[in-house]
């Protein structure tokens, strides 16, 4: 793994639901917008990890990552400042200008050159599959989004613009700043971005941080965490970047979770849809699973449902997102840390992504007929898509996370009032009745009794260890299938 050792990244894969109110469960939800299918075929929700495993190893820890997808695949790529073309940028502390300083002074075309030598090494792969995420975070590409330290761009850009001519007051010195500024900034970004696709068609190019709802606040009595009007104007500003880029990356924190995540998540789905593409932009959201005032205090099971919730269910228009989980090792000394996550992952987090991974794979088995995924009908209900605990049990046996039973009827029709379905591009997915979905129940019955040793035998568990799983739960169901994390 090429990845920078100061950010460790696992990623949890999540999708985000329609604010779409109906009252009958056979009305096909024909104006949702398609979305681009899962990345891992038949699985709508999925989870992979992305943190290099020599991190814990060289003090013998080894970390459970058998509920995760992908492993150790690591198909997430970042792209720092220093690993992508030749990024202008300024250094705070010694005021040392990298490659011209600001975008207008930027050689575009030696940039190019570079990213495309950078994007063979830390991509070495033509045909795989996976998420190339631009880390640039030193200037903004909209001028009056550089504030705070970030106005030595701003400063700087007048002062070349003056250097050039003379005769400009400071007042028009700036207009063309700003306009060389925004233009440089654009052709810069953007050319990586067509780079990027050209090269590795297969990855889901963007910027991290974009877009970004800018919802700070949150101490005040009545934040509410929306985006203000001009920060969506700006947005829809940024048409060029959502139009060049093939996912988004955007940030979120877990004060008042409920209300940033939900309206940051929001937003970068309504630009997603800006493009008009038939099929909208896939949304990846970074996350810390810590809280950020107490950063060695992992989240418990009922605040992971707080936080990962509201980014399920906080879009308009939804693609394939993932969520995106930096894990700062920052505890000291750092084995402790090792030991924090390891024990994290056994307790809390591999259980819990095993249940809702399952969920979303049987809300889109049985509702949305395989070819789609599951939104909620309100997204401000308290309606998540977890297994039913009276249906189900989750199994952990030799590092592997299996899920046993089987969903009642009443869970089912639990689902369709709660729940309706989005496409996969170029697929039919309409929701099934009442009557339809009784059906599918019954043969999903029938089959599981010839499937269930099968699933098992293809993890490698014995007949031993498979009549183990079954005389642990076999009093709990009448009809138990096995979904195995395979």
């Amino acid at each position: 793994n090429k990845s920078k050792a100061s950010k460790h990244f696992f990623t949890l894969p999540q999708f985000c639901s329609q604010h779409w109110i109906t009252t009958t469960p056979r009305l096909a939800p024909a104006h949702l917008p398609h979305t681009v299918g899962p990345l891992f075929e038949h699985q709508p929700f999925i989870v992979t990890w992305n943190i290099p495993d020599l991190v814990c190893k060289r003090y013998n820890i080894s970390l459970d990552t058998s509920a995760f997808k992908g492993v150790p695949g690591q198909f997430l790529s970042l792209f720092y400042t220093d690993r992508l073309g030749l990024y202008p940028h300024i250094d705070l502390k010694s005021r040392k200008e990298f490659y011209g300083g600001i975008p207008q002074r930027a050689n575009l075309k030696a940039s190019l050159e570079k990213a495309r030598a950078d994007i063979n090494y830390y991509i070495p792969s033509m045909t795989n599959r996976g998420l190339a995420v631009i880390d640039w975070e030193e200037w903004r590409p909209l001028w009056d989004r550089n504030w705070g330290t970030k106005r030595i761009y701003q400063t700087l850009s007048v002062a070349h613009v003056m250097q050039a001519n003379l005769s400009l007051s400071v007042q028009q010195a700036t207009v063309k700043a700003k306009q060389q500024f925004q233009e440089a900034a654009r052709n810069l970004m953007s050319g990586m971005l067509a780079l990027g696709r050209a090269m590795r068609p297969n990855y889901l190019w963007g910027f991290y941080l974009f877009p970004n709802c800018y919802n700070y606040g949150w101490k005040d009595q009545h934040y509410t965490g929306q985006c203000s009007k001009e920060v969506r104007r700006q947005n829809d500003e940024l048409l060029w970047l959502w139009e060049s880029s093939t996912a988004l990356y955007p940030s979120v924190y877990l004060q008042v979770a409920a209300l940033m995540v939900r309206n940051r998540v929001q937003e970068a789905l309504r630009v997603s849809a800006l493009p008009g593409w038939s099929a909208t932009a896939p949304v990846f959201v970074y996350m810390r699973p810590v809280f950020v005032d107490d950063n060695k205090r992992f989240l418990s099971q009922p605040e992971l449902t707080v936080t990962f919730m509201p980014t399920m269910s906080a879009c308009k228009f939804v693609s394939t997102t993932i969520v995106i989980l930096f894990i700062p090792l920052s505890i000291s000394p750092l084995q402790l840390s090792c030991e924090a996550l390891s024990f994290y992952l056994t307790s809390t987090l591999n259980p819990y992504i095993t249940n809702v991974t399952t969920a979303a794979q049987l809300c889109s088995d049985f509702l949305c007929r395989g070819n789609g995924r599951c939104v909620r009908k309100n997204y401000k209900s308290s309606h998540y898509l977890h297994l039913n605990p009276e249906s189900f049990r989750v199994v952990n046996t030799q590092k592997r996370y299996f899920v046993l039973g089987s969903p009642s009827l009443a869970d089912l029709k639990s689902l369709s009032r709660r729940f309706n379905c989005q496409c996969y591009k170029g697929l039919k997915c309409t929701p099934r009745t009442y009557k339809e979905l009784a059906k599918a129940l019954m043969f999903s019955v029938k089959r599981g009794q010839y499937q269930n040793s099968p699933t098992l035998r293809k993890v490698g568990l014995d007949d031993t260890e498979q009549a183990i799983i079954y005389l642990i739960y076999l009093g709990s169901f009448k009809n138990m299938s096995v979904y195995a994390n395979v």
